[in-house]
């Protein structure tokens, strides 16, 4: 085959077409990506002509700019193509600063330390092959164009990959949480050994990968084999500074598109906003903005009009919510067993509509407790329902109290239970350093047993996230027994893990094999084991003398057309304490938060209180829950749904409750104003409690 003779317009051709042929590639998937989160099922919700239009018309816009700034390593490619880095004396300095460079990180203390992890190794195997492929063709010249080719090959594969990985990767996310990438998926990089165990153990990644490395493969052999030989030579400096200007002038468009772009993301059509987002742009913003102080993003009031607002909703006072709660009977200092179980909606008992016959025993001993039918959770991530049940107060904006810093030493029904000669513990069948649970409940008094603190033969089975229900369940009965014989009280905390993707667990216990990987499976088996568990307990010689209260972290799902869906946040609660407290079903509207200070209540504590949660019995208790997202804060009150956003933005619902706990919202377009007052107040006084450590 004869070779294409090498000219400057060939050279400059190429240059154009590599970089036409990537943004088509690009629009392709984005626009196929559109595609299939519309046909998931999480899509549930239809669309205006408007609404199409931004979906499909503005979403290529914003694909459009991401491969222009994602053109960036193409650019980085060409811009270092030279002949003229190889002669006397440049080749030699190069050589010189690359080998010290990596004599430097394999053999001394670097700033690459400092960050731990795999930053250090991957240094070092970033150097070593800059120093490796540089000798080569320093020292052996004729590889030097063979090189170029390769690595242009490989960096088209590998740009090709990315999208396609990306993807897939957003459909599952989309499959999970009914939205594009968002702060979830930045803390997923944190947590990099247990979000890649769980994505191995959930999905077939051997046979998806090499599918779509083929995929990639194919698509790089076409788009390479025309322009294959017109990059023979390397374009002169004077070319490459004019294709560096334009692609600079292209990128800061770009970059200035997508934030402008943003503006379009904010109807109230939540899936009309993620549709017509760019994934990657998503993820991008969502790394930037973890977290948020209240005071700088939310509408806020006068200091004195919110304390003022809070002093009166919960008879307190002063700025950190101060109450003195005195009960006239004496105090009753049983135990108390509370179970936070993973991702447990409402919607998975029979009480609240479900048919698949799910929770046996969950459903029967809802019979045999206090239950509290119209609960709601107050986020949608585990470290958001611990937050809740061990604060008790409204959530934050941006990332949990858990996983912020300095939040040791807080009020909190630990402490409220410490004071009181109680034992405190917190149990999961985990690693307490996910989520930070290990230093927050360790630095609020809490003695942590973890899967580190499990001995040899303690783990029947168990999967990226921890030991499966049954063991920690165990592990609790063997714990509880010996607190029980120190002759005080005690005060067990229990997560659980198996009702959380990828849903294994034993085989043999339900009629749900684990091997299917189903949703219905995890909050089967989940069932069982708490099952289990009370049937262990009863035997026990604690049991009579013990309170169980068994709830939610959060809903299975919290994907809806609204930005804060009020039924994807319902949530059960029950209080199971034979001969001490009476079966009942209570429909007043009450949070999260307000679940532990109710338990308090009905064992007649008296104890000094800044809780923002209150006893449900208590007369001084003014019906209202909170519900939140990452960025979204809810606060619901006689059928009004107030939501405060970012850009002191305030929205208001009327919300009307269907069938099974089911709400239809509809957006109010004149605001309550004691409602909006009374949401703002709750909120920011909060963030303001939280910041002083007052409380």
């Amino acid at each position: 085959m004869r070779l294409r003779e090498y000219s400057p317009k060939n050279s400059t051709k190429a240059y154009l077409r590599s970089f036409s042929n990537l943004i088509c590639i690009s629009l392709a998937i984005g626009f196929l990506t559109r595609i299939a989160l519309l046909l998931n099922p999480q899509t549930q919700v239809g669309f205006t002509a408007g609404e199409w239009i931004s979906i499909f018309v503005l979403g290529a816009v914003n694909d459009l700019c991401i491969a222009v700034v994602g053109y960036f390593i193409y650019w980085l490619f060409f811009v270092f193509l030279s002949k003229g880095k190889y002669q006397r004396p440049w080749g030699y300095l190069i050589e010189g600063v690359l080998l010290s460079a990596f004599i430097y990180v394999a053999f001394f203390n670097t700033i690459f330390d400092e960050y731990g992890s795999a930053v250090p190794k991957i240094a070092k195997a970033v150097i070593f092959y800059k120093l490796l492929s540089f000798s080569l063709r320093l020292f052996i010249p004729a590889v030097r164009e063979a090189w170029s080719r390769t690595i242009y090959i490989l960096i088209t594969f590998l740009f090709v990959s990315v999208l396609l990985i990306n993807a897939v990767g957003e459909f599952y996310f989309w499959n999970e949480f009914g939205v594009r990438y968002n702060f979830i998926a930045v803390d997923y990089l944190v947590y990099t050994n247990e979000v890649i165990g769980d994505i191995l153990e959930s999905y077939p990644i051997i046979p998806l990968f090499s599918g779509l490395a083929l995929v990639a493969a194919i698509i790089t052999f076409f788009m390479i084999r025309p322009l294959f030989h017109e990059f023979r030579q390397n374009p002169s400096v004077r070319k490459k500074a004019a294709y560096s200007f334009a692609y600079a002038l292209m990128a800061a468009a770009s970059i200035f598109i997508l934030r402008f772009n943003l503006r379009f993301q904010d109807s109230a059509n939540t899936f009309a906003n993620e549709l017509q987002a760019n994934g990657t742009y998503k993820f991008y913003t969502a790394f930037q903005t973890s977290e948020l102080k209240y005071a700088d993003f939310y509408a806020t009031l006068p200091t004195k009009t919110a304390i003022s607002l809070i002093n009166a909703q919960y008879n307190s006072q002063g700025k950190n919510n101060l109450q003195e709660i005195k009960d006239s009977l004496p105090e009753v200092h049983k135990n108390i067993v509370l179970i936070t179980v993973e991702s447990l909606s409402g919607s998975f008992l029979t009480r609240y509509g479900n048919e698949q016959n799910i929770t046996p025993n969950l459903d029967k001993l809802m019979e045999q407790s206090l239950s509290f039918d119209n609960l709601f959770a107050v986020g949608n991530r585990t470290v958001r329902g611990l937050e809740a049940v061990t604060l008790c107060l409204p959530p934050s904006a941006g990332e949990s109290v858990i996983k912020q810093p300095n939040n040791g030493n807080l009020f909190s029904t630990g402490k409220v239970l410490k004071d009181k000669g109680y034992q405190v513990q917190f149990l999961y069948g985990g690693y307490g350093y996910f989520d930070n649970m290990e230093t927050f409940f360790s630095g609020n008094g809490y003695q942590v047993i973890d899967r580190n603190r499990f001995k040899k033969g303690e783990v029947s089975f168990a999967n990226v996230w921890g030991a499966c229900d049954e063991d920690i369940f165990a592990k609790a009965i063997r714990v509880f027994s010996d607190d029980a014989q120190k002759g005080k009280p005690f005060f067990g905390h229990i997560m659980t893990v198996s009702n959380h993707r990828p849903f294994t667990y034993p085989e043999g216990k339900i009629d749900i094999s684990g091997k299917i990987k189903s949703r219905e499976g995890g909050v089967k088996y989940t069932d069982y084991a708490i099952g289990k568990f009370l049937e262990s307990a009863r035997k026990q010689p604690w049991f009579a003398n013990t309170v169980f209260i068994i709830t939610a972290d959060h809903c299975a799902s919290s994907a809806g057309k609204t930005e804060i869906p009020l039924d994807k946040y319902h949530i059960p609660g029950m209080i199971y304490a034979p001969g001490f407290i009476h079966p009942g079903r209570i429909n007043t509207l009450m949070s999260q938060i307000d679940l532990m200070p109710t338990v308090f209540g009905l064992l007649h504590f008296s104890y000094p209180s800044h809780f923002y949660g209150k006893n449900v019995f208590s007369y001084e208790y003014k019906p209202r829950t909170f519900v939140a997202t990452y960025q979204n804060l809810g606060y619901y009150e006689k059928n009004t749904l107030t939501v405060l956003s970012p850009v002191r933005k305030v929205q208001q619902f009327e919300a009307i409750a269907t069938k099974d706990y089911n709400y239809s919202l509809s957006a109010k377009f004149k605001l309550d104003q004691a409602q909006k007052d009374k949401a703002i107040a709750n909120y920011q006084t909060r963030a303001e409690l939280l910041e002083l450590k007052k409380h």
